[in-house]
């Protein structure tokens, strides 16, 4: 038998469209975990990947069970949703029609003995540090590091040296596809990749080619992991595709349309009041206010929504909705002493390249506070590098138990009894011990001498730091009024012994804190040059502004200010009131959210954000982005009198200043679809957690630092963790609600985005997001799009032609 290679890849390239990529958990990043299947109408697709993943596609009878019980569904919204699917039956009736139909979602794969053997394997392979003996020969690539290895696992049958295995990849190909029609191939590959969708999508994560060191050290590609793969069913004597895998049919007995049209009655509930509410807030006379005393612009994250919300009541304050990159496509590198090299993350979303490399580096003036730091960071080094060292050697690890048995159990006690008390260390330390922020400056300008082979250019020349202040007030749609202070807030979490922590930082920073992408751009606004260019087309910024850059703290709602101490830019007095009026946000805030924990000190929230933020034991230090369900695209006057109740992205649009379109286009291709992926994850973390989500934290266990299994092995786990999702291990927190976009712009310039945008429409028309248009050039009248191209009036079942798309295109 004889294979052609380029065959074999198209083959493998196919059948790997099923199984998205997982990010490694140092920049988990949120993803559709059924991205594969987008290109499917929804309901077909969830249909599909059940049967391959065996995961549920909607809520269960449970969850929506709680959701009619609290009045979360209308009753009328789904007796007229039943009456068009010509069912009569009362929906208590329809719902326990669902519960009595109802079956697990999961079922063992008759090949586990498989997949558990290629779990090991794979975790020893992948291992980013966690083990103190690595597997050997991994830059020669999976197959060749596993094919050496082999004879020594006793699990493996019939093999007692390497030769008894195939030479190559292509050699386990073909051995193992002899007397196979290619036609089966595809069907094959993709039972196999997808009976592993954490490791692959691990794979195919590293496979973009986005971390580079990862390739050199552990090579590995989709057609090593089949080449080992189909090697090991040849010696377990396993089918190629076994038998369930090849069966058609729904994957759950129950009526999939009964939660398909529950889900979508739920889903109207809540929008037809948020557009009420948008609706009542669009024919408000506009209130005419000064210039404000600062602005401040977020994370168009939903969290940032409850303290813009706070801030501008304190105050004469406004705010303003931007992704969290600030629209800097950057790589940072922290701060390190010289002679050595900080670590260099990405720091811009997923889905967009970084192409510069911004640096920290000590600012003039501050080489004694950098050398204080250097000093303590080099001794904590030290003590972690003992620690190690201790626990990991064969002879001296039971004398470092025996000896450090007591000081290691008080450490813990005070960490488990007094976490707030923790906090409090380290707060008084982080103010004794200068952090890089305050002593290092950004390498905004564009410095060759510190450009390495085959790295990304370091800083930004003249031109683009134009063009990224241009684009960042455009795209919010904020061209004139200017305040004294402006600042650039990112966001980031605060959470002890949290393999998940990157989940709760800045998504649009590939899972890290945005506050280093908001000094570049503070830095870039302030520079003398920028601004001149920036006059010269069209945004005249106040020589009174100041940019600055801060950070909001989700955990606590802190937001920390970015400031020399010793030189302020800005009025003092300015400063501290807008600090203290901050704090007061804070509080506000922070209540807002205890509220809806289970918090151990509610009469203090504050307090009891702190203790999570520091509780080793705190499973839930926040709630993340559960409850996102909503993207907001207009100007802030329309959402600054609603409580959205963190619900909701928004981002900043005036499409007075967008007479193209480009800045909406812009909107809708990016933070958009990154507000797709975020939804979606969270939807079907929810639905079902043991497949599409992580499980309980109790269980969980880190693997080579790369991922989360459940106990002592198996396959990585690919969404989010149950208790950030959950009240309990019955009660969801986040609704499961796919999202819901509304644009305050004109329908026709929406259309002719649409035109253009395949991939975007198609998300719409296949019913992964809904969108809602509020056209301020018809009275605001707010018009639903609807799948094919037309639009149709909310207030109304009134349909208008289609005339902004030519023709009814097909939906798949």
């Amino acid at each position: 038998m004889s294979i052609e290679i380029s065959v074999l890849r198209g083959r493998i390239e196919n059948a790997a469209e099923a199984v998205g990529p997982l990010w490694p958990l140092r920049t988990f990043n949120s993803a559709n975990p059924l991205s594969g299947f987008e290109t499917l109408p929804f309901d077909e697709a969830v249909q599909r990947a059940g049967h391959l993943f065996r995961g549920r596609g909607y809520p269960s009878p449970t969850t929506f069970r709680h959701a009619w019980e609290r009045g979360a569904i209308q009753p009328n919204l789904l007796r007229d949703r039943l009456k068009k699917h010509d069912i009569t039956s009362k929906p208590e009736e329809t719902l326990a029609t669902m519960e009595a139909n109802d079956v697990p979602s999961t079922a063992a794969p008759s090949d586990q003995r498989l997949n558990r053997l290629m779990s090991k394997w794979l975790a020893a392979f992948f291992d980013h540090g966690q083990a103190a003996w690595p597997m050997p020969n991994r830059a020669d690539g999976f197959f060749a590091s596993w094919r050496i290895l082999a004879p020594f696992d006793r699990d493996i049958p019939g093999i007692r040296q390497t030769s008894d295995l195939p030479s190559t990849k292509l050699d386990a190909f073909i051995e193992a596809l002899d007397g196979v029609p290619e036609s089966e191939w595809e069907t094959i590959f993709t039972h196999h990749l997808a009976a592993l969708p954490g490791w692959v999508g691990l794979i195919r994560w590293q496979e973009r080619g986005t971390a580079k060191e990862w390739g050199k050290a552990k090579p590995i590609t989709l057609g090593g992991y089949l080449a080992v793969r189909l090697t090991l069913a040849r010696l377990l004597d396993e089918p190629l595709l076994p038998e369930d895998a090849t069966a058609n049919g729904r994957v759950h007995p129950d009526d999939a349309s009964l939660p398909a049209i529950w889900l979508s009655a739920w889903e109207e509930t809540y929008r037809q009041g948020l557009l009420d509410d948008l609706a009542t807030s669009a024919h408000q006379p506009t209130k005419e206010t000064g210039r404000p005393d600062a602005q401040l612009v977020f994370c168009i994250d939903v969290r940032s929504e409850i303290i813009r919300r706070h801030l501008e009541a304190t105050g004469p304050y406004e705010t303003h909705g931007y992704a969290g990159f600030f629209g800097i496509p950057m790589e940072h590198e922290a701060y390190a002493p010289e002679g050595e090299v900080g670590e260099r993350v990405k720091a811009c979303p997923p889905i967009v390249d970084p192409r510069h490399r911004i640096a920290e580096r000590v600012a003039p003036n501050r080489s004694e506070e950098a050398e204080r730091y250097n000093g303590w960071a080099g001794l904590n080094a030290a003590r972690q590098k003992l620690v190690k060292t201790l626990k990991n050697d064969v002879a001296a690890a039971f004398g470092f138990v025996e000896g450090s048995g007591g000081l290691f159990g008080v450490a813990m006690a005070l960490r488990t009894l007094l976490p707030h008390k923790i906090y409090d260390w380290i707060q008084s330390a982080n103010e004794r011990i200068p952090r890089p922020s305050s002593f290092t400056e950004v390498t905004v300008d564009r410095d060759e001498s510190l450009d390495e082979e085959d790295a990304l250019a370091v800083g930004l020349s003249d031109q683009v730091k134009v063009v990224y202040a241009e684009a960042a007030f455009r795209l919010m749609g904020w061209t004139e009024t200017f305040a004294p202070i402006v600042v650039f807030t990112g966001h980031g979490s605060q959470t002890p012994n949290n393999p998940f922590k990157s989940s709760l930082d800045c998504g649009a920073c590939a899972g890290n804190p945005g506050g280093p992408n908001a000094r570049v751009l503070a830095a870039i606004c302030n520079d003398s040059d920028v601004r001149d260019a920036l006059r010269d087309r069209g945004i005249d910024i106040p020589d009174d502004t100041v940019f600055l850059a801060g950070e909001h703290n989700t955990t606590t709602d802190e937001v920390r200010l970015y400031v020399d101490e010793e030189n302020p830019p800005v009025d003092a007095d300015a400063l501290a009131r807008l600090r203290a009026d901050l704090t007061k946000a804070r509080e506000k805030a922070a209540a807002e959210r205890v509220g809806t924990m289970d918090a151990q000190l509610l009469s203090d929230p504050s307090r009891e954000t702190e203790r999570r933020a520091a509780d080793w034991s705190e499973t839930r230090p926040e709630w993340g982005l559960a409850g996102n369900a909503a993207f907001i695209v207009g100007p802030r006057r329309l959402t600054n009198d609603l409580d959205l109740d963190g619900r909701s992205f928004l981002h900043s649009y005036d499409w007075r200043v967008d007479e193209s379109g480009t800045a909406l286009e812009t909107i809708l291709t990016g933070p958009l679809v990154v507000g797709e992926w975020i939804n979606m994850q969270y939807y079907f973390s929810t639905v079902d957690n043991a497949v599409y989500g992580s499980g309980s934290k109790i269980t969980h266990n880190v693997s080579g630092k790369v991922g989360v299994v459940q106990g002592n092995g198996g396959d990585l786990m690919t969404g989010l963790p149950l208790q950030s999702l959950y009240l309990d291990d019955d009660v969801p927190y986040h609704d499961p609600l796919r999202l819901f976009a509304v644009l305050h712009a004109p329908v026709e310039r929406v259309g002719m985005i649409l035109q253009r945008q395949d991939t975007l429409k198609r998300l719409f028309d296949h019913e992964w997001v809904a969108l809602t248009v509020m056209d301020p050039q018809q009275d605001n009248t707010l018009l639903r799009y609807e799948p094919g191209g037309t639009w149709a009036s909310v207030m109304s079942d009134d349909r208008t032609v289609p005339e902004l798309l030519p023709e009814a295109e097909p939906t798949s």
